[in-house]
């Protein structure tokens, strides 16, 4: 039985969203492909008429992670950006949260061309932080260089809240401090100008 170009779509859309969710809970070698199909209420064998390889399904649920952290975010104030990305519910929603905080130690196991997709996309988070900045400060003076600090601080932050266990104050501490200092960072800036 064959089945058409709308159920084809909606299958590889399928397996994308299983394995986004899954690679970020479990990262990219604690899933295999039987099993994300099983997940994805499709049978082994189809993952070939979707991808060549499991590097090729990685490579396309980074993209799609990393965009769906972008389409999250879109139309906040970069301000409660900082405040919805550094809660708790982002912290312990692993498989729903962002993909560079998820999978950015895995990613750097990987090989060149995977690596060069995870650049793209935190290329693109830099260039959204960056736009809300100038939102708040249109002179745009170093907006890049403060973009990355305020990513990577912010990516950090998640990464180590999640590697302490989940009832410790150090957990929290993390993401409170690391928001406040943003959040400073940000409205400094404004002072500034």
């Amino acid at each position: 039985m064959r089945i058409t170009k709308e159920q084809k779509q909606e299958n590889y859309d399928r397996i994308i969203a299983t394995a986004s969710e899954l690679f970020r809970q479990r990262g990219f070698d604690g899933v295999g492909v039987a099993e994300l199909m099983e997940r994805a209420g499709l049978t082994h064998g189809g993952f070939y008429n979707h991808f060549r390889s499991k590097e090729e399904l990685i490579a396309e649920s980074i993209e799609n992670g990393l965009n769906e952290t972008l389409q999250r975010y879109a139309g906040y104030d970069v301000l409660d950006v900082m405040e919805l990305y550094l809660a708790r519910d982002h912290r312990d929603g692993r498989g729903q949260g962002c993909t560079a905080a998820a999978l950015s130690c895995d990613a750097a196991r990987q090989p060149e061309t995977t690596k060069a997709v995870f650049a793209a996309g935190i290329d693109k988070l830099v260039r959204a932080v960056e736009g809300g900045i100038a939102q708040r400060d249109p002179s745009g003076a170093e907006g890049r260089a403060q973009a990355i600090a305020i990513l990577a601080q912010a990516v950090g932050a998640i990464v180590l809240s999640r590697a302490c266990p989940d009832d410790s104050p150090l957990a929290d501490e993390l993401l409170d401090a690391c928001r406040a200092d943003c959040r400073d960072a940000i409205e400094n800036r404004m002072r500034q100008r």
